[in-house]
């Protein structure tokens, strides 16, 4: 198997970050807890939106993590991967609502 830059063993030392940074990496860990508690949304639909997240920052790690998650809370593949789909969506739209950014620059140069 070749090597990667990401190494899947690397996501259980994110704990550590709290060594170099305690009261920061405490403060991102509690506020992290809290966000993923139940609350208007359940655990199991925070998992979702993470999953979709995910894959638009692009973060294997958080991948691999939320895939582990949404396997535990019952989510389908199904479901996993409309959500993929949806910040997939959301992703190309945001990239292609700039072109008229470009359109508008292009029309006041060419004039």
């Amino acid at each position: 198997m070749a090597n990667s830059y990401y190494d899947p063993a690397d996501l259980r030392k994110f704990g550590k970050i709290t060594e170099w940074s305690e009261e920061l990496g405490t403060k991102f860990f509690d506020y992290y807890g809290k966000v993923f508690e139940e609350g208007a949304l359940s655990a199991r639909e925070k998992s979702l939106i993470a999953l979709a997240v995910a894959h638009v920052v692009k973060c294997p790690y958080c991948i691999d993590a939320y895939t582990k998650d949404g396997l535990q809370r019952g989510i389908t593949k199904e479901e996993m991967m409309e959500a993929v789909h949806a910040g997939a969506a959301i992703e190309s739209g945001a990239t292609l609502v700039h072109g008229v950014q470009m359109m508008n620059k292009y029309d006041k140069l060419s004039m």
